[in-house]
């Protein structure tokens, strides 16, 4: 547990600068986890080795949000623009989801964490899309946060996917294309039973989506840190969320 790292009403903290509304907490947060393998090479390091210590970055951050009350936490884990990385990284990379999900899968059953993925399982290693299935089922009756991990994702596929399978519906007389509005359309999102990100966090100094919820995002807050994955902490969260609860959401009104 996180003890003391924010205040129920916002009131200065003694043990922490970073005091976070309870009653303003984002419901869905989003996070872009970059900068591993800068990390590593600044560390003198294998790329792999920071693919592992960002791995622990994970757990500490599923617990932050799951301690505060957050209720969905999507980490953009694998993109398919990855495949492109030498391919020793990509078999590590592709290894981590089993590591994390076999040490971790115990804590986050006695956290109440219900695991879930988007992304194109077809594509993954039998071992990661077995680990993944499996984590999904074992925690399918868990009540509390949902870890959504964005693996094998693109979002420019998602969008077409979804185009495809509307364009196949309206050609089969299931559909009448003056139903199609901005509801419907989001129900053919992988992301189809969560609501859209409150903010998106991305760390490692990079300013752009990379492809990552470009429907789900619209009117999410963006925040960005110089930060590298791996040593993003509970407290560089929490600035984080500060953060989102200084600003004013209009989604386009005064």
């Amino acid at each position: 547990m996180l003890k003391r790292l924010w205040s129920k009403k916002g009131e200065t903290d003694s043990q922490s600068q970073l005091p976070i509304q309870l009653d303003n907490i984002p419901e869905h947060i989003a996070i872009i986890m970059d900068g591993n393998g800068r990390w590593a090479k600044h560390k003198g390091l294998p790329r792999i080795a920071g693919h592992h210590s960002g791995m622990k970055t994970v757990k500490r951050i599923t617990v932050a949000a799951n301690d505060i009350g957050v209720k969905y936490l999507t980490l953009y884990a694998f993109s398919t623009e990855n495949w492109k990385r030498p391919k020793d990284e990509v078999e590590f990379l592709m290894k981590l989801p089993q590591q994390f999900l076999e040490l971790e899968i115990d804590e986050l059953m006695e956290n109440n964490v219900q695991v879930q993925m988007m992304g194109n399982q077809d594509h993954l290693p039998p071992h990661t899309r077995k680990a993944v299935e499996e984590a999904m089922k074992r925690t399918e009756s868990n009540t509390g946060l949902i870890l959504n991990f964005a693996l094998n994702y693109g979002g420019r596929l998602e969008l077409i996917e979804a185009v495809k399978a509307i364009a196949t519906q309206t050609q089969n007389g299931q559909l009448q294309v003056d139903q199609i509005t901005e509801d419907l359309f989001s129900t053919y999102m992988q992301s189809k039973n969560m609501p859209d990100p409150d903010l998106l966090i991305r760390t490692s100094g990079e300013i752009r989506l990379s492809n990552f919820m470009l429907w789900q995002l619209a009117y999410s807050e963006f925040y960005f840190t110089d930060v590298y994955w791996p040593e993003f902490s509970e407290e560089h969260f929490m600035a984080a969320i500060q953060e989102y609860q200084r600003r004013a959401r209009r989604f386009g009104g005064v």
